[in-house]
């Protein structure tokens, strides 16, 4: 059973919504503020999340950063298109104003659902989107991929911002050995506090969190040079 989180102050939009997503056999919890809500994602992570903007205390803009890896669907009076965009960007999956009809929000809610619960395939790769064997690296998004032991269902792999940027090189020369100095003088823009000592630890972390997920070596160590991708 899916559980949804609704946040929103308003008593009786918030019964409405319990009552009419238990019918449809959801699992609703309820929080009544930006500092509930927050607390009561501490606890337990819904499937799915309705969020009002107007809200005591911290407001629903200030708690939608602060939600990760889960669809929010922002309810709100609120009409403006600049504000729709800046939400939408902003990390929203979906915006519908009050007063809205009941079957279009089941209908949205259905639709994030299946979306944050689609396997991640990549069927073409954009102009962003670098490939090498089963690994996709958005660079869109700052997102990376691996597939699963061969498969073309994808998993995320979660990884820092060193580590994004050192495979974000090794795979825009995937035929090349890159010296460390190489490597550092490429990434100082963006991660400047790599050095060379912890280069080492940075890649170790990287190769096991790729090995962990696909199930075989991405990146080789070069002895005495560097690193490049891997070739079968």
């Amino acid at each position: 059973m899916k559980n949804i989180l609704i946040i929103d102050d308003d008593v009786y939009i918030g019964n409405m919504l319990e009552e009419t997503l238990g019918k449809e056999g959801y699992q609703v919890s309820r929080a009544y503020s930006g500092t509930e809500a927050l607390y009561a994602l501490s606890a337990s992570k819904p499937d799915l999340i309705l969020l009002d903007l107007m809200l005591p205390g911290l407001s629903g803009e200030e708690v939608l950063p602060q939600i990760k890896g889960i669809p929010v669907i922002v309810v709100s009076a609120k009409i403006d298109v600049d504000d729709k965009v800046a939400l939408l960007l902003g990390g929203a999956a979906d915006y519908i104003t009050k007063p809205f009809e009941m079957k279009e929000l089941l209908a949205r809610i259905t639709v994030a659902l299946r979306k944050a619960s689609a396997p991640v395939n990549f069927v073409e790769c954009s102009r962003s989107v670098l490939a090498f064997d089963d690994l996709r690296l958005d660079m869109a998004t700052h997102e990376v991929f691996a597939g699963q032991h061969g498969r073309r269902a994808f998993q995320r792999v979660n990884l820092t911002r060193t580590e994004y940027a050192i495979l974000k090189i090794l795979m825009q020369n995937p035929s090349q050995v890159l010296a460390k100095s190489v490597l550092l003088e490429r990434m100082s823009e963006e991660t400047p506090d790599c050095t060379e000592s912890s280069l080492k630890t940075h890649i170790s972390h990287l190769r096991k969190k790729l090995r962990d997920i696909g199930g075989k070596e991405y990146i080789d160590a070069v002895w005495g040079i560097g690193f490049k991708m891997k070739s079968e």
